[in-house]
């Protein structure tokens, strides 16, 4: 059990909830509001890893949101707590009952256990009905999750398999909120600079799905600030750039894929800084050059095209 265990009766829910998508947030909606009627904590159990990584050998997490992304958005949600439980071959191989009786029961002290009626867990993947009646049997009540009213397809795959083909404006409609980015910024090839739009790499975690190469319209937010950096460029809220994901075609710089950003009307340095980037809009894919003058053509035009966005937006 993670730092947030927690030993207040609750009315909790149990999922991955990667991404924290529109949908996951009206599950967190439906507990707040059966908590609040029976003045209890609302409480989210999920795992910082995905259950496949312990399920399949050959799985390969592309993660829409990390453990502390995951946790900071389901208590935006309105979760009063979120508990983070590592998912292990233990756990996996737990039955629905002594689930809800070791974890939900006990650890928890859940009263009222809010599911999907298409929602099951436990090795034995009982069903909702399965699970009303354990409840009965541990003193927990069961509520089915009020159906979410919408002609969209909302679901983590459907939010991966965009970003994946650039669509970050899809993703972001079915997430509610920005895609993001967050990395440390390493030293890089410095070749931007060298066109006139020095670069922050980034060093992102590898299991964070990275969208489609292309080229980007970010938001960035710093989670430290250099103490060199001028008041100015401290305001946070104003920083805006174009974010390039690639392996840097016309630059030959072989196939190992960057993730950099130029930041407009800023000038600092930003190396050991932690940086986030909220993906905005899909400029174009990633293309190779003839020439490098060729290049800096087009990220003067992707810069106008940035700017005229970011204007027309205001």
């Amino acid at each position: 059990m993670g730092k947030d265990n927690t030993t207040r009766p609750c009315v909790a829910t149990v999922g991955t909830f990667d991404g924290v998508h529109r949908g996951h947030q009206f599950v967190v909606e439906q507990v707040v509001k059966q908590a609040r009627e029976r003045g209890l904590d609302a409480v989210v159990l999920t795992f910082p890893n995905h259950p496949l990584q312990v399920l399949r050998d050959d799985f390969q997490p592309q993660m829409l949101t990390l453990a502390e992304e995951k946790q900071e958005l389901l208590q935006k949600a309105g979760a009063d707590k979120v508990v983070l439980m590592d998912f292990t071959k233990e756990l996996a191989g737990m039955s629905a009952r002594d689930f809800m009786q070791t974890i939900l029961k006990e650890q928890l002290k859940a009263e009222a256990l809010v599911v999907g009626y298409d929602n099951c867990f436990g090795h034995d993947r009982k069903t909702f009905h399965d699970c009303q009646q354990y409840g009965q049997e541990l003193g927990i009540e069961v509520i089915g999750c009020e159906e979410y009213h919408t002609n969209e397809s909302i679901s983590s795959t459907t939010i991966r398999q965009a970003l994946l083909n650039g669509d970050v404006e899809t993703a972001n409609h079915l997430l509610g909120y920005h895609y993001s980015l967050q990395g440390e910024v390493v030293e890089g090839f410095q070749n931007g600079r060298k066109l006139g739009y020095p670069t922050a790499n980034l060093q992102v975690n590898p299991t964070k799905l990275i969208p489609e190469n292309g080229a980007y319209l970010v938001k960035c937010q710093l989670s430290t600030v250099n103490s060199q950096l001028s008041t100015l460029n401290c305001q946070l809220s104003t920083l805006y750039g174009m974010l390039n994901v690639g392996t840097r075609p016309t630059l030959h710089n072989g196939r190992q894929r960057s993730i950099e950003v130029h930041l407009f009307d800023f000038d600092g340095d930003l190396y050991g800084q932690t940086l986030t980037l909220e993906l905005l809009h899909h400029l174009r894919k990633e293309q190779e050059f003839s020439t490098l003058e060729a290049l800096k053509q087009q990220l003067s035009a992707d810069e106008a095209q940035c700017r005229l966005l970011l204007h027309s937006s205001k």
